[in-house]
């Protein structure tokens, strides 16, 4: 029977991978055929790989937080301008052409997403397998993170263009129950708009 790679897929599992063999040869290398100096660069590749993955989720992290700021700030002006929008609109001279040089009119069927977040639901199909679904309304599609029990920050699954979308990571443990979390943004034009969906946790059964 052919053997798949020894080597795990997830960046997680590598890293604990590798350093579990790494602290079991370093007391006695040569009962493998190994050395000192055939371990170090391993483990120079490995501490490297470990501080690269910090980075990519605090980055990740980060531009999170950056888009909730963002959609604050936006939030703020829009209500700023359409008070004084109102106001404009509200004068007794106003005239359609005013509106049109303006460009406070707008097209008759304008998509507006800044408010609005997805709705997720999923499905448990055990053995990691989660089914999620979620409101497209006039949208590109999403950018659904997730967030399991071993995970410090947000992991972004994907660009999901159509509902619904499977996850099928295996569990993290075989045969061991887990939790993760969910949450989703729109994307209009590859762009995140609007507020992050209400987080979703989903046990996932063995």
């Amino acid at each position: 029977m052919a053997k798949t790679d020894f080597l795990p897929n997830r960046d997680s599992d590598l890293a604990v991978a590798v350093a579990r063999a790494i602290s079991t040869l370093t007391p006695d290398p040569a009962a493998y055929g190994v050395t000192p100096e055939d371990l170090a660069p391993v483990a120079a590749a490995a501490a490297d790989f470990d501080a690269n993955i910090a980075l990519a989720s605090k980055a990740a992290a980060a531009a999170k937080g950056a888009t909730t700021k963002k959609n604050t700030s936006r939030h703020h002006l829009e209500e700023e301008f359409r008070g004084l929008v109102r106001r404009i609109k509200a004068h007794r001279g106003y005239t359609q052409e005013q509106g049109d040089l303006l460009g406070i009119e707008g097209p008759k069927h304008l998509v507006d997403l800044t408010g609005a977040k997805p709705d997720l639901t999923a499905v448990d199909q055990t053995a990691g397998v989660v089914v999620l679904s979620f409101t497209k309304r006039e949208s590109d599609g999403i950018n659904l993170y997730c967030k399991r029990e071993t995970d410090e920050d947000w992991v972004l699954l994907g660009h999901v263009m159509a509902s619904p979308f499977v996850d099928n990571r295996p569990l993290l443990h075989i045969g061991m129950a887990e939790l993760r979390r969910y949450t989703a943004i729109y994307r209009l034009k590859d762009t995140q708009v609007g507020p992050f969906s209400d987080d979703l946790v989903i046990a996932c059964a063995p």
